[in-house]
């Protein structure tokens, strides 16, 4: 696969990817555990089938100190005992927020029930802006077709200065 389109070299994109990565190190700063904020975006990845991004997420979650097992398990969460209920809660509110399209409700008052007991006020803001960003960055990636395979962890950090 090649890409379409470098958002990175274009003078626009470059200047969006900037800002986007200022929302990204806010989350990177939040309360939010930074191991859930990967298995979130890995999560909607897998989902949105964004190899770049999966290649990423799996990579950083993985220099971070994440067990491979963790991250072998991530799309089969539900029929896995490794995950604890909190992640659980934001792993399902991951899947509900990303496939907004496939339910008639979107996030179900039970996810959000899961999730209010959980997680804290601040922790559910990032929560939330987390599954927003990352589907917006599956986005970009997808359309201009951003391979995965090549992304070495600490990248988007060095990238973004």
């Amino acid at each position: 696969m090649d890409i379409r389109f470098n958002l990175f070299e274009n003078e626009l994109g470059a200047r969006f990817a900037k800002r986007f990565a200022g929302f990204a190190q806010l989350l990177h700063q939040s309360p939010l555990p930074q191991s859930t904020q990967e298995l979130v975006s890995l999560r909607a990845s897998q989902i949105n089938g964004c190899g770049h991004c999966i290649d990423m997420h799996t990579k950083e979650a993985a220099a971070a100190g994440e067990s491979a097992v963790r991250l072998h398990l991530v799309a089969a969460w539900r029929e896995s005992t490794v995950f604890t209920e909190a992640e659980q809660a934001a792993l399902a509110l991951a899947e509900e927020g990303t496939r907004l399209a496939d339910a008639h409700e979107g996030v179900s008052d039970e996810t959000w029930a899961l999730v209010r007991k959980h997680y804290d006020d601040d922790q559910i803001a990032a929560l939330v802006t987390l599954v927003a960003l990352i589907n917006a960055a599956n986005r970009l990636a997808v359309i201009v077709h951003q391979p995965g395979g090549s992304y070495e962890a600490g990248m988007f950090a060095a990238a973004m200065g």
